[in-house]
This record gives structure tokens, sequence and C-alpha cells, in this order.
């Protein structure tokens, strides 16, 4: 895989990642009075900086991300993992 589809790939999926986590709270948000937009906007967020520290970390290893530690990255956030 080129750097340039590794790069998009990761692009995409924390767009998957961002709309994943701020659908999950929209009935949460509305029981307890926030703002939808604001519920998503911060949920989403959140998921994409988690995803984001866990690839630093695994390109701190060796300077490199591999296939493998690209998935393993994004697998923090699957909760059946």
């Amino acid at each position: 895989m080129s750097k340039l589809e590794m790069i998009r790939m990761i692009i995409i999926r924390m767009i998957a990642v961002f709309i994943a986590n701020g659908l999950a709270v929209i009935g949460a948000g509305s029981i307890i009075g926030i703002d939808i937009i604001d519920a998503v906007m911060l949920a989403g967020s959140l998921g994409v900086i988690k995803v984001s520290e866990q690839l630093a970390r695994n390109f701190l290893d060796d300077g490199k991300l591999t296939a493998e530690e690209i998935n393993e990255s994004f697998a923090v956030l699957d909760g059946r993992k």
C-alpha cells in the first residue's frame, strides 16, 4: 500500500469514527439537556483524538505505520475486541 493510499484510508476511517461516535450520543445528549450539535461534535472529536493518539504512539515505536498498526489503532474504539 502506498503512502498516499494509507493516508486516504486513515482519513476516511477517521470520518467514520467521528460519525459513529457522534451518532451514538444524540439520544444521551438530548436526555441530559445538551444541544445535539454540541454533543455530536464533542463525542466525534474525542473518538478522533483517541485514534490519533494511538496512531502517534504506534508511529513513535519505529517511525513507521504498518497496516496492522493502523488497524490496531482503530480497534481501540471497537468494543467487541
